[in-house]
């Protein structure tokens, strides 16, 4: 993938006929980027989120047709309904070009358009470069629970959780007027 694809336009929703596609990028991702899909990526899973969960799931779709990267926000439910959960995945050619950096700011915004006043991301503790992108844009360190994911072959690792207050970025995208100038509803907190 060049690095030229510009993410904020290349990335799009899921489709209802997008689950074989998205089950092959998800088989081709490494065992340690597999901890962001909680619910599993088995192909049943996954075809439900193609047919049923669309409005919350994006994809990165690159010139060979082959999905480069997978965003999802996850709204929480009950007493958690203002928090949302981002869960972010480049494919391991699509690297270092940037993308999961646009992703995660795109990420930000969704939320903010969903009404979120925090969002969440997991990340395995041994991911030095994915804690280091998103402190870089404001995620703040909550919490680190210890041997807390199992991966395949039952071996555990660390989870650090992070966060970001989305209220904060919509005030500030609202006290400079972006909200106004570019007609983009920054929704209201949940």
């Amino acid at each position: 993938m060049a690095g030229s694809v510009d993410p904020l336009t290349a990335l799009r929703p899921l489709a209802a006929d997008d689950a074989p596609a998205l089950s092959r990028f998800l088989a081709a991702l490494p065992e340690g980027d597999r901890t962001f899909f909680k619910e599993g990526d088995d192909p049943a899973t996954v075809e439900y989120w193609c047919r049923h969960d669309r409005a919350t799931r994006w994809v990165v779709e690159g010139d060979s047709g082959q999905f480069r990267a997978y965003l999802a926000i996850i709204p929480g439910v009950g007493w958690s309904s203002h928090v949302g959960e981002l869960r972010l995945v480049v494919a391991a050619d699509s690297r270092r070009l940037g993308l999961g950096g646009a992703l995660a700011r795109r990420g930000l915004l969704e939320a903010v358009r969903q009404g979120l006043a925090k969002i969440v991301v997991e990340v395995v503790s041994d991911k030095q470069g994915d804690l280091e992108m998103f402190t870089s844009i404001g995620f703040e360190a909550e919490a680190l629970l210890k041997n807390h994911i199992r991966d395949r072959r039952g071996g555990t690792r660390d989870l650090v959780i992070l966060s970001h207050d989305v209220d904060e970025v919509r005030a500030s995208l609202h006290a400079l007027g972006i909200d106004e100038a570019t007609g983009v509803d920054l929704g209201q907190a949940g």
